[in-house]
């Protein structure tokens, strides 16, 4: 049988049993939109968290107080552990060979007020440095100005968000804000840059870290923000720090030293492991889909005997029947499929116009994956009953219908 005729009278088939074909495609688009969605959005995620790491820049290092060892767990993330990180320590890193920059951190959330306006921020205490290490950029203003890390002086830079809440169309700059029991004058409002490293910089007050340990009462810092001149330099410049460290931490070294590249690694490995996961586990719809191809191919088996009896009267052998409803199965599977990749990416452009800071997209691997669990299950399933079909007698088989 030529494929021309053989793909015509599986169309013909499929249109004669237009319910039954209608579920068998739903079940399989479903199974296969499934895949390509939680792919997908397991991928949007996936490179939306790694680009917030990847603002560092290669030849950046983050230090956090405390070590996995002391703290039983992961790096503290509150400045607390048994040895601090000092401003001293942070102004001893900046004066090391090789070191360009270095932002010291200090974070906390306190009540902003201006006039009758008042809300939750979150303020973070650091140095001009900062903003090189992180890219940031202001729209009106300056930044934070370059001075000892020790003066605390009452200045902040704020987000887009608090300017719009705390101040509306009303000019910012020049202006006095309270938080806590402080005062400190805008002397800059920060570029819109959304989500970056768990903070929202539209949302934020960035003071002097001097201030900062001021108005939280605080002298251990959050982290340090080290940046070399170099990322092949970042390996020595790792072995300075420990060593720096061990001579003004009593001979312990209580740090950890986090590098952009291990971030990326480990935060990539996870994120994979996880889509591939919850992409196994969307697999699994498609298998459903299979085992109802393999039901309504041995109802269509059952139905359709007369049909076999007389095309093996004529002559077709135990292939051709067996072809028959193997390419019947196949034909739905790719008809399926394509319905569900449809259906899918209209799911990820709705979801990227929702969330635009999100680039959802399915990768071409699990486009093919989808696909080929898809024609396997639907072929895997409906060996079975083909295999019936091809066995039948043509005599039985027309029997069976007269009967």
């Amino acid at each position: 049988m030529r494929s021309a005729d053989l793909l015509h009278f599986n169309l013909q088939v499929l249109l004669r049993h237009r319910f039954r074909s209608l579920m068998i495609l739903l079940a399989l688009a479903i199974g296969v939109a499934a895949v390509n969605l939680l792919t997908g959005l397991g991928e949007g995620a996936r490179a939306y968290v790694l680009s917030q790491f990847s603002l560092l820049g290669n030849n950046t290092l983050i230090m956090l107080p405390g070590k996995k060892e002391t703290s039983g767990g992961m790096p503290p993330l509150t400045g607390e552990s048994p040895r601090d990180i000092t401003l001293d320590d942070a102004a001893a890193i900046a004066r090391l060979p090789g070191v360009t920059a270095v932002a010291p951190m200090l974070v906390g959330i306190s009540e902003v007020r201006f006039n009758a306006r008042a809300r939750d921020v979150v303020i973070a205490g650091t140095s001009s440095d900062y903003f090189r290490i992180r890219q940031l950029s202001v729209q009106q203003g300056q930044p934070l100005p370059t001075v000892a890390l020790d003066t605390a002086s009452p200045v902040a830079v704020i987000g887009s968000t608090v300017k719009r809440e705390l101040f509306g169309n009303a000019p910012a700059l020049g202006q006095w804000l309270k938080a806590g029991d402080r005062r400190f004058r805008v002397i800059g409002i920060l570029d819109s840059k959304g989500q970056a490293m768990g903070m929202d910089m539209n949302d934020i007050i960035l003071i002097p870290v001097a201030s900062a340990q001021v108005l939280f009462n605080q002298p251990g810092l959050f982290r340090v923000l080290i940046e070399s001149d170099s990322s092949a330099a970042i390996p020595a410049l790792k072995q300075q720090l420990v060593q720096l460290m061990q001579r003004r931490q009593d001979g312990v070294a209580d740090i950890t030293l986090v590098s952009q590249d291990a971030i990326l690694s480990a935060f990539g490995n996870i994120l994979t492991t996880l889509n591939l996961a919850v992409t196994g586990i969307a697999a699994i719809s498609l298998l459903v889909a299979g085992i109802l191809i393999m039901n309504v191919t041995l109802i269509s088996v059952s139905q359709r005997t007369a049909e076999i009896g007389l095309l093996k009267a004529i002559g077709a052998a135990n292939s051709d029947i067996q072809t028959l409803f193997l390419s019947e199965a196949l034909l739905m599977a790719l008809l399926g499929a394509g319905a569900g990749m449809l259906l899918s990416e209209l799911g990820l452009l709705a979801m990227r116009l929702r969330f635009t800071d999100l680039a959802f997209h399915t990768p071409w691997w699990a486009r093919l994956l989808a696909l080929g669990i898809a024609v396997a299950t639907s072929l895997l399933f409906a060996w079975g009953p083909a295999r019936r079909a091809a066995r039948l007698s043509p005599i039985s088989a027309l029997q069976s219908r007269a009967n």
